[in-house]
């Protein structure tokens, strides 16, 4: 059964450093492009950050650039965001999700376009 599980969320003070990480069982784990996602209360799941199925292409938001960083090491099925210098606006459930594909470059796909979503994980930042 393909699973995505999000892990690493925690409550964080502005301007810290926390890394998530998302075990997937997806089979073959590189024929996917992974994505994170965060939805906070009363908004909608917007993108944060892809990565391409050989992780030599990356894409982010423009909230995030800079700051953020998504990895993923294929040999052990696993897709991170390490998330530095966090401010009270990352404040949100993060979701890891696999679109099916060999894209030849990491992209801001949609919700939809995603196949597999893990529960989320949640991340805290206090000011």
């Amino acid at each position: 059964q393909e699973q995505l599980a999000e892990s690493g969320g925690r409550l964080v003070q502005a301007g810290g450093s926390l890394r998530l990480t998302c075990a997937a069982s997806l089979r073959p784990f590189d024929s996917y492009l992974m994505s994170w996602f965060r939805q906070a209360p009363g908004k909608e799941r917007e993108f944060v950050a892809s990565i391409a199925w050989n992780g030599r292409s990356t894409k982010y938001a423009d909230s995030v650039k800079g700051r953020f960083i998504i990895s993923r090491d294929n040999a052990k099925n696993t897709v991170y965001l390490q998330m530095d210098n966090v401010n009270p606006e990352d404040t949100a459930a993060y979701y890891c999700a696999a679109a099916g594909g060999r894209f030849g470059s990491a992209q801001a796909l949609r919700v939809s376009e995603h196949t597999y979503w893990g529960q989320g994980t949640q991340v805290t930042v206090s000011s």
